[in-house]
């Protein structure tokens, strides 16, 4: 069985065993206390949340690269030049590199400096940022829009100390020679912290950025055209994170403030939004607006009953062309993370073009009152032509179309995850996703072809990944982390990944061939690295290499040694070994063994974020760390180490169920015996056990059956007769249980017949003020015969 056939059962498992836990919280619920059915609640909701994510996936190999095994440009060493764009000149082997005042023109294959254009603000821009109360190193030209309209032409972008401006340059070699100069107001961000985004496409620049020094008004722009002002349906407070053309459309992605979203409270939504390029605006006042701007939710989460979302997107990769599964398609991959004051999470996602595509042939969504839910609009109720289509010439729209669409910008479906869950990811305090360039179909031994994915984190480390079932399925997920490389020197956020391939082949002393680098881009630094490590020296043996499942490595019988792919008859399935879906071989006498170890080590490990065995910078002896306790005369095993989970999740949940039962239980019989042991008998504990209730209820009704008597003038000391309780009488005569037994005798004068009684029982009226006052008081206890003056 494979790894990823033995991980769906450890999936089907833990959903049969979901099953039964809720089958059994539910007949406990159906008897059971409010405060044990709250605790099984919150037990099951824990329970499931655990069981559904995906445990994060540890690395195959640690890397910690050497001085010789990478390419450093470290630029301007008085100052930081907080490197962020990169471009490829198509024209030479070299990279465009914006950064502070200066643009580089490095060499493909050593990043050498081959020349720069420097570009600083004047002083005069310069002071009147300061004035604005900028900050002086922001009072720079950092370099943020670079492109090559044609052959032998440069166009560049800065912030300009907050006021853009953009320049043409002409190219002559490594010279460049200015020519023209125009406000890059709308295609530049004011601050060289906003995150923006541009492509040029036909000639024409497309930006999204924001158009005012405070940062508030957002846009989408093209010379002309441009997204609604101030209106936080169209934008609302966007982050764009990158953009692409194809077809007839130019797409942006970005990161906004959830408008339908709001009535629930704030949060953060990931957007893909289009323009048609042959949009021309509308008719009248609408003569500089997008007739063609709509955009939709990205859904990159977690699936199941209750969906986690990963709601902010961080950075997109090109688009990529390929076959996965049966079918052909149009892939562009997006990096994801939680919000900064959430669970501390990151995923990579993938997104079809075509899922865009439908998305924006769906149903519209709408706001039908201030305080409603935001619902589809009904088919039936969407204007001819459709808005947000391509048409000959938008002027001629009619309005009912261009009216609907000013307020419909938002489409009711989200887009879903192409192969129905991330392909990635990680739950980490350490790091979190930030950059993402990504190889795509690189083929392997036996024809089958894998997009390699290089995600890059703000903590400095480079993870390498692949999902391994792409070549045969486009629905299923199995994660692969092949490397977790560790490149700088210190742990600065990484803000760019791009991947880029010599004209000609790179030949190392071993023979291999490497025909890519990775370049790596800080705030301080420019880096390159090799795309794997096949021909390390630390991987000796078939299974090592197959067990890697890195596509660009294959064991080459011939040779006998690990090789990249671009080596001589490297198609060839019976020279070279591979088996990226499973990680073994039948031809490697070991498979077996690294196969088992692999499953294992994906069903019980958890991952730890600093392995202690993982190499210190300071050592120089092994630049990779592989995963394993001891290194043998067979050379190292590449499978992680085996950590045994000794308790599942499931055995956790269930112990802590039945100790809580089991304590609830135990309560609940010694408060009973306790209870029998101190109880007294119920006349006991009644105030006045023989009255009959008689006196409780003559001191209950007699403020409602008598009027408030008045007070006499003057009256001498007023004594009261309290009753005073007597041993219970025998039970011969049911009379004597009544008030009058017990209270004391009279001292006195009062003698006779009714001298025995204290209590004189008079009619609920008063006959006059002496004898209403002798008789019952507002509490029905009577008063002593006194003197009255």
């Amino acid at each position: 069985m494979s790894v990823k056939s033995k991980r769906s059962s450890g999936l089907g498992l833990r959903q049969l065993q979901q099953q039964s836990l809720r089958k059994e919280i539910a007949t406990i619920c159906a008897g059971g206390s409010p405060l044990l059915v709250s605790f099984l609640v919150v037990a099951l909701f824990v329970a499931g949340n655990l069981c559904a994510w995906q445990e994060n996936v540890r690395p195959k190999l640690y890397v910690t690269l050497a001085d010789k095994e990478y390419l450093r440009f470290q630029g301007n060493e008085s100052t930081i030049d907080y490197f962020k764009l990169v471009l490829r000149d198509p024209n030479s082997n070299n990279l465009l590199v914006g950064a502070r005042n200066i643009v580089y023109n490095l060499s493909i294959y050593d990043l050498s400096e081959m020349t720069r254009l420097s570009w600083y603000s004047s002083d005069d821009d310069i002071k009147m940022c300061i004035v604005k109360g900028k900050d002086e190193d922001l009072c720079q030209n950092y370099i943020r829009v670079l492109a090559i309209p044609s052959q032998g032409t440069l166009m560049s972008c800065g912030t300009n100390a907050f006021r853009p401006l953009c320049r043409i340059y002409s190219i002559n070699g490594n010279n460049y020679t200015y020519e023209s100069e125009k406000p890059g107001q709308a295609m530049c961000p004011y601050d060289p912290t906003h995150n923006s985004t541009a492509v040029f496409v036909d000639n024409e620049l497309y930006s999204g950025t924001v158009a005012d020094f405070s940062g508030l008004d957002p846009i989408i722009y093209r010379e002309h055209l441009q997204t609604e002002q101030y209106d936080s349906l169209s934008l609302n407070a966007p982050n764009f994170v990158g953009s692409f053309t194809q077809a007839d459309f130019v797409y942006f992605f970005f990161r906004e403030t959830a408008v339908e979203f709001i009535n629930c409270g704030k949060s953060i939504f990931s957007r893909v939004a289009r323009v048609c390029k042959w949009d021309k605006g509308g008719p009248n006042r609408l003569k500089n607006r997008w007739t063609s701007y709509l955009k939709s939710r990205l859904n990159c989460s977690m699936p199941g009953d209750f969906p986690f979302y990963f709601d902010e997107i961080q950075s997109t990769s090109n688009l990529v062309e390929g076959r996965y599964g049966h079918a052909n398609s149009k892939l562009i991959y997006g990096v994801f993370s939680t919000a900064p004051n959430a669970i501390a999470g990151s995923a990579i996602c993938a997104f079809s073009l075509q899922d865009i595509s439908d998305t924006f042939e769906g149903n519209f969504k709408e706001q039908s009152g201030l305080n409603s839910n935001w619902l589809p609009v009904n088919p039936l109720n969407v204007p001819d032509p459709r808005p947000g289509s391509c048409h000959n010439d938008s002027r001629m729209l009619p309005d009912l179309t261009l009216n609907f669409k000013k307020t419909h910008s938002l489409m009711d479906e989200t887009v879903p995850a192409f192969f129905g869950s991330p392909i990635l990811t990680r739950v980490s305090t350490m790091y979190r996703f930030t950059a993402i360039a990504v190889d795509p179909q690189i083929k392997t031994p036996g024809g089958k072809t894998y997009d390699v994915v290089f995600v890059g984190t703000d903590h400095g480390k480079i993870l390498k990944t692949v999902n391994a079932e792409s070549a045969d399925s486009n629905k299923k997920v199995t994660s692969v982390v092949i490397e977790e490389i560790d490149a700088l020197q210190t742990n600065e956020p990484i803000r760019t990944l791009e991947i880029v391939r010599t004209t000609q082949y790179d030949t190392p002393k071993d023979g291999s061939y490497d025909d890519g680098k990775l370049i790596i881009v800080t705030d301080t630094t420019v880096l390159a690295i090799k795309l794997h490590r096949c021909s390390s020296e630390k991987i000796t043996s078939c299974s090592e290499c197959v067990a890697l499942q890195d596509p660009y490595c294959a064991w080459d019988k011939i040779v006998g040694k690990c090789r990249s792919h671009g080596a001589p008859r490297w198609s060839e399935e019976n020279v070279f070994y591979q088996s990226v879906a499973t990680g073994d071989h039948a031809a490697c006498p070991s498979g077996k063994m690294a196969k088992d170890a692999n499953a294992v080590e994906r069903q019980g490990y958890r991952d730890l974020e600093y392995d202690p065995q993982r190499p210190f910078r300071d050592q120089p002896a092994d630049k990779i760390q592989f995963n394993s306790e001891n290194y043998n005369d067979k050379g190292p095993q590449i499978t992680p180490d085996l950590i045994n989970a000794q308790y599942t999740v499931e055995t956790l949940v269930m112990a802590v169920l039945a100790g809580a039962i089991f304590a609830l239980l135990v309560g609940f019989i010694t408060g009973y015996f306790c209870g029998r042991r101190c109880h007294k008998d119920e006349d006991d504990n009644l105030p006045y056990p023989d009255t009959e209730y008689e006196y409780f209820e003559q001191r209950q009704n007699v403020n409602r059956i008598q009027a408030e008597p008045k007070l006499l003038p003057q009256v001498e000391e007023v004594t009261y007769a309290e009753p005073v309780l007597l041993p219970q009488p025998s039970s011969q005569n049911k009379m004597q249980h009544s008030p009058k037994n017990t209270l004391r005798k009279p001292m006195g004068h009062h003698h006779g017949v009714n001298s025995e009684t204290l209590f004189q029982f008079q009619p609920d009226s008063y006959n006059n003020a002496r004898d209403n006052y002798r008789g019952r008081d507002n509490f029905g206890t009577l008063r002593s015969h006194q003197v009255y003056l």
